[in-house]
């Protein structure tokens, strides 16, 4: 954890009460991590640590953009994101942190590192399905697209006399036939 030095926040020497916590997340911080779903990133962390005489609460909350492929077009876009993780933190006899909302740290520690909860928040705050605001107004055209639109089902054709395929009565008539 040598590569998040800076995420370490030491709480010894902090006074109870409130303390505020700015970060500033871009692409080379998901690097760390072996992330390569972002394009680029752009997002502002501010922490707040809540210091109680037993414990600690920490308050993250993440704003801004990462720049993501497309599901349906893979055209890069910038995905506007917004997110809130809580978090307690109590003191015990070893580290554990089974309970995704509390984190128990040894007596002895005097700081914490927040890198890793920091990227769980920003990627659970990115959509699992990412589409581009153009292909949801309708103003991207891509070669994609139209392929899509291409292969999009059709409606159920007529034959020239107006009937519909007597194969397909044959089967409608199984529904009904009961």
């Amino acid at each position: 954890m040598k590569k998040f030095k800076e995420f370490e926040i030491p709480f010894v020497g902090l006074k109870q009460g409130k303390h505020q916590f700015d970060f500033e997340i871009k692409k080379k911080f998901f690097d760390a991590f072996e992330f390569d779903e972002y394009n680029n990133a752009d997002v502002k962390v501010k922490l707040i640590l809540d210091k109680k005489s037993n414990m600690l609460e920490l308050t993250f909350e993440n704003k801004g953009s990462v720049n993501v492929n497309c599901d349906l077009s893979n055209e890069p876009y910038d995905q506007k994101i917004k997110g809130k993780l809580h978090l307690l933190v109590k003191f015990g006899e070893e580290y554990n942190d089974e309970n995704e909302e509390i984190l128990i740290i040894p007596h002895g520690e005097h700081q914490i590192n927040v890198a890793q909860y920091i990227y769980e928040m920003i990627v659970l705050s990115v959509p699992s399905k990412r589409v581009h605001p153009g292909v949801k107004d309708g103003t991207l055209s891509t070669e994609i697209l139209e392929k899509l639109e291409e292969f999009q089902p059709k409606e159920e054709k007529k034959n020239n006399d107006g009937e519909t395929d007597p194969r397909w009565d044959q089967l409608k008539k199984l529904l009904t036939d009961k």
